[in-house]
């Protein structure tokens, strides 16, 4: 049966009204986030050291199907693999035989061996932890100057034993980082620990979610990532610059999530993705980032699926770098870890460990 122009016409109206309602909800309702407006840098061409290649479709795929969320790889002594689920275990790999080493009834993420041989690991929900060679976990610390760690993040442990790691967010849980970006405040801080005096010293605060963390080579400064400003920090440890804080590199052309040294006195960057029009449009616009955060989790938007990690050296210049531009093979990388010519990437959201020949 035919539909009247007046029944029609009728329909959009209500459509157009029922659209202007929602709208409506969504910008005067209450809000998980206090939004406030930024201004993107632009985005850095995909040329020279960034032009797109597929030197990550090739990855050998490790433990697939049977490791869920190796958000950080880290390998031991004997070469073998390390990487923490979201079922707090933190699986090790040893050949094709995959084993739970410890479990710290949190969530690890960021892993990395203390000179006294034990695994330090940056749990998102538990704090700082420490596990033996046997598998015994240990809280070092989950709470810093009265501020309970909100979201401990990523670990680097200096020659001499001191812990450096971060505590990306204090406000916004795990889970919550989409929330974090939103807000576009900044909660993070970058924290010492010493296992002598077992005290902590925040080194840097108001980060812009505080994610990787890596030593240089002399071990003079510390690099932060901050996500959410596309941007690596740089903690002095000594030397003239000692106890400030300053950028390394910035307009980085995507989400930089986990930073690690390589042993060459260079850091490789993982690329969580790559910049999206969307995030950037949506930055300066607090009123349009309220609404979206108020939107079922389901309807936020996705990253795009982008394999890409990066080479740069100790003073910011990018060396070369690694894509899968069609994210068929590697995607949503959150951790590079080198180790004998070959590069060991985790991934948060995926159930594998990928490995690409250098």
């Amino acid at each position: 049966m035919a539909i009247s122009m007046k029944l029609l016409l009728r329909l959009v109206l209500l459509l157009v009204l029922g659209l202007g309602l929602f709208a409506g909800y969504l910008a005067l309702a209450p809000a998980p986030i206090d939004p406030v407006a930024w201004d993107p840098p632009p985005v850095s061409a995909m040329t020279g050291p960034l032009a797109p290649n597929e030197r990550m479709a090739g990855a050998t795929i490790l433990a697939a199907g049977k490791i869920d969320g190796p958000e950080d790889v880290e390998t031991d002594a004997q070469g073998r693999v390390y990487g923490g689920t979201n079922a707090g275990e933190v699986l090790r790999l040893n050949g094709d035989a995959l084993e739970v080493f410890a479990n710290t009834g949190g969530r690890p993420l960021g892993l990395d061996f203390a000179p006294s041989g034990a695994l330090i690991v940056a749990d998102a929900k538990k704090g700082l932890l420490s596990v033996s060679p046997e598998g015994e976990v240990s809280t070092l610390v989950d709470t810093v100057d009265g501020v309970r760690l909100g979201f401990t993040d990523d670990v680097a442990v200096a020659s001499d034993g001191m812990i450096y790691f971060t505590d990306a967010s204090d406000k916004f849980g795990f889970g919550d980082h989409m929330l974090d970006l939103l807000e576009g405040r900044p909660h993070g801080r970058l924290i010492k620990y010493d296992p002598q005096t077992k005290t902590s010293t925040v080194l840097a605060k108001d980060l812009y979610f505080a994610n990787g963390v890596a030593l240089s080579g002399d071990e003079s400064f510390v690099a932060v990532n901050e996500t959410y400003r596309y941007r690596i920090s740089r903690h002095w440890l000594k030397g003239p610059k000692a106890g400030t804080t300053d950028v390394l590199i910035e307009g980085l052309p995507g989400f930089p999530d986990g930073v690690a040294q390589s042993g060459r006195g260079t850091f490789w960057v993982a690329m969580f993705t790559v910049r999206n029009a969307a995030g950037d449009f949506l930055a300066p616009r607090p009123l349009l980032k309220r609404m979206v955060a108020n939107l079922p989790r389901a309807l936020w938007p996705k990253p795009e699926p982008y394999g890409l990690a990066i080479e740069i050296d100790e003073d910011g210049k990018v060396l070369q770098s690694l894509h899968d531009t069609s994210g068929a093979t590697v995607h949503q990388v959150t951790s590079v870890h080198e180790r004998d010519g070959a590069l060991y990437l985790g991934h948060l959201h995926r159930d594998r460990i990928s490995k690409v020949p250098l």
